[in-house]
């Protein structure tokens, strides 16, 4: 993207006495660059700040040699003790360098909340925009700083939708750079998904496309409607297309199903999308009323079968009343609510022109922990954990199983209970019924002894019985297979849509990267509760942390290089306490977006760890004081 905010780089030192060994540990000796604000600021030593300020008579309001101030310095590293005193001691709040940018801006880079806050209670903009046009939230959506955002937005009421001068949104930069989490947030807070830049006509799912990141596409896709995946670019192009350009194929692959399926997916306004809108529960429920009939006619009371015995005919009519109590718990399955969670839509009509857009618990717990997939974007709620946003069904569903299309309906916490006891009822009902009519037909004295004749036989006389033994043994394994494995989840406290997606979820992810499920208290206490209370709880089963804990911060030598020089000359160093490596923040102005263009950003990474920045002598090396 053309005027893009930053490149980020990680060069590791070309000098190998730098990656570790004995020279690691040696500082070099730089007075002049140790022993000024910007250095203090950036380091966060309030005592050497308050020495330089108040007995050398250092300015804190200037900026310096690059045009920066010790201000932008300390929100960048998210010093917020160093920034109260240089506020106090006459820094500008609102100071902009050349290229417009305030020190608010430089707190987004790293999601510097704390500073963010000290900034915005003193007074700063957050509306301040740079030279390119791009505002707090554009620089916390280009680094994917989707706490800050949230942040920004919920409390101080930052505009997450936006569009900078090429009039893109906070939303195309998140979906450019492949933020997944920066995306659900904007998406929750009512960004606009079908804006379209100024230069090419793109929209977010565009940017996303054309980078190829799979995971950016498929949350707009599945937040979006059909018409965004049909919008073209000023060249005609639509999203899918641009992929297959880009030669990202499992993203046009993606993108080119995902719009097929909801071509097919009839309008729930029309009488043909309210009758698809049943399902297959009608069909389901005729065939087995139809089956029963059939039990009745030509198994329990036919007329050219023996007379049924007291033992068998209790039998008969046992599966034939277990196959009704199954009938029944299938209609409530169908008709029972799921779960569904209760939505939070908002009304445009009733918001004051002073309201976010959407207020959000900033101490929710989900949020806290950064458990951003829990927003949905079309429900406006952040929802349990074990819950998902069913596309069929378009709500949010408790403990979300699967979508059943036999029952026209969600499986999830409030009706399981009656689903799987609807398919244990079936399936036992199954082996008695289909047991019974075995004995039958083969308990009949006129057939002939020879199997020819007997198939013939039973073929001729027996049509009603035959079928039905036909048709149960086809429907048989399938409903004994599920029925299996839903009481394979049950005494686990696991649902199909964490067995399926166990890789993406990482609340089932133990140390080392394993498979761990948190909520199996063991196969007794599953079953039990789940059988007494109808459902399990979303209750952790916490493990003893044996992992030993490192204590401290460790220090180590920071180093600077003239090659992390770009533009103008605006370079952050990280501070990384495992990897010896370098990583500079520079703001570029000459990065292209055209189709017909490969110029990418040297990396799209983000910053790690804590920054430096220092504004003067940038080829000098600079080791902690």
């Amino acid at each position: 993207m053309s005027s893009e905010i930053e490149v980020v780089e990680e060069v590791e030192s070309n000098n190998p006495k730098e990656k570790g060994g004995e020279s690691s540990s040696k500082p070099v000796e730089d007075e002049s660059l140790k022993n000024d604000v910007y250095t203090a600021s950036a380091y966060g030593d309030l005592e050497k700040l308050h020495r330089l300020v108040e007995c050398e008579g250092c300015s804190v309001s200037e900026p310096d040699g690059l045009g920066y101030y010790a201000l932008q310095w300390s929100a960048l590293n998210n010093r917020s003790a160093v920034a109260q005193y240089i506020i106090e001691h006459g820094g500008d709040i609102n100071a902009t360098d050349h290229t417009g940018q305030t020190a608010l801006h430089w707190s987004a880079v790293r999601g510097a909340i704390q500073v963010a806050e000290l900034l915005l209670q003193e007074g700063a903009r957050v509306d301040a925009t740079d030279m390119y046009g791009y505002q707090p939230t554009h620089v916390a959506a280009q680094y994917g700083q989707t706490a800050f955002l949230c942040h920004v937005v919920s409390k101080w009421n930052a505009d997450p939708d936006v569009p900078d001068n090429d009039g893109r949104s906070p939303l195309h930069w998140a979906a450019y750079k492949g933020f997944a989490d920066s995306i659900r947030l904007l998406l929750f807070l009512d960004a606009y998904r079908g804006r379209q830049d100024k230069e090419g006509g793109c929209t977010p799912l565009h940017w996303a496309a054309i980078r190829g990141n799979l995971e950016a596409c498929t949350v707009l896709v599945q937040a979006g409607k059909k018409e965004d995946l049909m919008i073209t670019d000023n060249t005609g192009l639509t999203p899918a297309q641009l992929a297959a350009e880009k030669n990202h194929r499992q993203v046009s692959f993606f993108l080119g199903n995902a719009r097929r399926l909801l071509e097919k997916r009839c309008d729930g306004s029309t009488p043909l999308g309210k009758l698809s809108k049943l399902g297959l529960a009608p069909v389901l429920w005729f065939m087995i009323l139809l089956l029963l009939l059939i039990y009745t006619n030509s198994v329990i009371l036919a007329s050219n079968l023996p007379k049924l015995s007291t033992g068998i005919g209790s039998l008969a009519w046992l599966g034939f009343f277990l196959a009704t109590a199954g009938l029944a718990l299938f209609y409530r399955c169908s008709k029972k609510d799921p779960g569904y969670i209760r939505m939070n839509r908002h009304d445009p009509q009733t918001m004051k022109d002073d309201e976010p857009l959407l207020k959000i618990e900033l101490n929710n717990p989900a949020l806290l922990s950064g458990n951003w997939t829990q927003l949905c974007a079309t429900c406006k709620i952040i929802r349990p954990l074990r819950a998902k946003h069913c596309s069929t069904c378009d709500r949010c569903v408790e403990q979300f199983d699967h979508h059943c299309p036999w029952v026209s309906n969600c499986v999830g916490k409030k009706n399981k209970w009656d689903f799987f006891l609807f398919l244990l009822l079936e399936v036992l009902a199954m082996l008695i019924t289909g047991g019974v009519t075995l004995a039958r037909v083969l308990s009949d004295p006129s057939a002939p002894s020879s199997f020819g004749a007997w198939v013939s036989h039973v073929a001729s006389n027996h049509v009603g019985a035959l079928s039905f033994l036909i048709i149960e043994f086809c429907l048989f394994f399938s409903v004994a297979v599920l029925t299996v494995v839903q009481a394979s989840q049950i005494s686990r406290n696991i649902t199909t849509n964490e067995m399926a997606n166990a890789l993406r979820y990482s609340y089932l992810r133990g140390p080392g990267g394993r498979f761990r499920n948190p909520y199996d208290h063991g196969c007794r206490r599953n079953c039990s509760d789940f059988l007494v209370k109808g459902y399990n709880e979303d209750i952790e089963c916490h493990e003893e942390d044996t992992t030993p804990r490192q204590e401290g911060i460790s220090m180590m030598q920071m180093q600077r290089s003239s090659n992390l020089q770009n533009g103008n000359g605006h370079v952050a160093i990280d501070v990384n306490p495992i990897h010896n490596s370098q990583s500079a923040h520079v703001h570029s102005s000459n990065c292209s977006h055209s189709h017909s263009h490969s110029s990418k950003p040297k990396s799209d990474s983000v910053p790690l760890g804590l920054g430096l920045g220092l504004g003067r002598n940038p080829t000098r090396p600079v080791v902690p004081p």
